[in-house]
């Protein structure tokens, strides 16, 4: 099993909005796939301006690269006003939408909060937890 997740080439989308908070989760996320025993060079990280445009990079990278699973990363924190709505429902679909269209998983570690402080919270876990689901997807461990 230790052969597989070596082998694995995992794609990553983050956004730069709210990038200091983002980076923090993609740096988990990093560590925990190295950890768990993914070659550094298998993991192709991109970036994009926000969480709408992570769907498309997605599917550019699905196409180029061929990886067995990839991780989207973002944060949508709400505002005053339905934009934060708009965002994150679109983000979500156009995730789900790549996913079933191209067969492949997509871990979808955009969080959505009503603050940076929930964000902050929840940084290294969003993070661990998108590595590990991305590595049990591409594996296909259904059974546990």
């Amino acid at each position: 099993m230790k052969e597989e997740i070596t082998s694995l080439s995992i794609g990553i989308v983050s956004s730069r909005f709210n990038n200091k908070i983002v980076e923090k989760i993609s740096e988990a996320c990093i560590s925990k796939l190295q950890a768990l025993g993914v070659s550094k060079k298998n993991i192709h990280h991109i970036t994009v301006p926000g969480a709408l445009e992570i769907p498309i990079a997605l599917q550019m990278m699905q196409e180029i690269n061929l990886p067995d699973v990839m991780i989207a990363i973002g944060l949508v924190i709400r505002g005053e006003t339905y934009h934060f709505e708009i965002v994150s429902d679109q983000s979500a679909a156009g995730i789900m939408r790549v996913q079933l269209d191209h067969s492949i998983p997509i871990i979808n570690a955009v969080l959505t909060t009503n603050s940076s402080k929930e964000a902050l919270d929840r940084v290294l876990n969003k993070g661990e937890e998108a590595a590990e689901g991305a590595i049990e997807m591409a594996l296909k461990n259904y059974d546990d």
